[in-house]
């Protein structure tokens, strides 16, 4: 049914991808098949190259310039979800392989007496890269971890009274952030209007999580950005609605995939107003080949086709 929906079938220019991570992904998760092994995928060359750079301590190195390293910043802890962003999103990595176990003894280190994972900013709140962080060592196989379920709670805790999440530091003029990295984490103003920018990113591991997925503050948060879908953020980061349209996949920023792919984990149907005007979009902007643009990872024809891989699955989870 998700294939007649469309006015171009994707899968002939799916079915070309070279990348190994993404034909095991099309072959497994749209056609119900499972032609390769994980084994397969992580003895590849590419996942083998990114793998021999983690350090001994787990992460993975950072080698530009560190400005903020004398507020406290982790350029490690950046750097290590940008890694495991890329092998787990697109090669399955799970706790299983030696250097999954490693990097979540990294990440678990960097947790703060508090439960949040800290360090991207300083020693601020980042609820947001918690979320994506989370979402992450979920997707590994650590739903059941106990770090990891404290990590949850105290995300659930850092909501705003309508739902959905903040950055706090953006609460603050931007050549301020660095006087006020130096003191005590900041608290949300809890009566602010959320940012769906922050929300999207937070709200991911909660979606995916089978303990979690069901809870009413959960589902409240999903609400919100279903009603937030094409709008302005309330808040300056991102702030522009073009944002909304600029696609990637693994997912970072917040924009309609990632969101329409929140909406259909969490039980959306497909004919819930803002949904459907969601799907609607994807298909009037759907290109002759069937696939659809990617604003970043270089722009390749690869990340063209991990774009339009993430749309049929999350078209796939609302029309079966």
């Amino acid at each position: 049914m998700w294939k007649k929906y469309f006015q171009n079938d994707p899968l002939p220019a799916l079915l070309s991808a070279e990348d190994i991570g993404l034909r095991y992904h099309i072959e497994n998760d749209l056609l119900g098949e499972r032609i390769q092994t994980l084994t397969d995928i992580w003895d590849s060359p590419v996942v083998t190259k990114i793998i021999e750079k983690q350090s001994e301590k787990g992460c993975w190195l950072y080698t530009g310039k560190r400005p903020g390293e004398e507020f406290g910043e982790n350029y490690e802890l950046v750097e290590t979800w940008k890694m495991l962003r890329i092998l787990i999103g697109k090669y399955a990595l799970r706790r299983e392989h030696p250097a999954m176990q490693r990097a979540a003894e990294f990440l678990f280190a960097c947790q703060s007496d508090e439960g949040d994972i800290r360090g991207i900013l300083s020693n601020q709140y980042i609820p947001y890269y918690n979320g994506m962080l989370l979402e992450l060592l979920i997707k590994a196989g650590y739903e059941n971890d106990r770090q990891l379920k404290r990590a949850m709670d105290w995300l659930l805790s850092m909501r705003q009274t309508d739902g959905g999440w903040i950055i706090p530091l953006n609460m603050f003029k931007q050549n301020e952030y660095y006087k006020l990295a130096m003191g005590k984490p900041i608290k949300p103003d809890r009566s602010l209007p959320s940012s769906h920018m922050a929300t999207g990113m937070a709200i991911r591991p909660f979606c995916i999580h089978p303990a979690y997925c069901d809870l009413p503050e959960v589902k409240r948060a999903g609400d919100l950005l279903a009603e937030r879908l094409f709008q302005k953020d309330r808040h300056s980061f991102r702030q522009a609605a073009d944002y909304w349209y600029k696609l990637q996949y693994p997912f970072w920023w917040t924009n309609l995939l990632s969101v329409m792919d929140c909406l259909a984990r969490l039980g959306f149907s497909a004919e819930h107003v803002k949904v459907r005007k969601g799907l609607k979009w994807f298909r009037d902007n759907q290109r002759p080949d069937g696939t659809w643009h990617s604003s970043y990872e270089g722009r390749t024809a690869e990340a063209d086709l991990w774009v339009s891989y993430a749309v049929c699955r999350m078209f796939k989870s609302f029309l079966g």
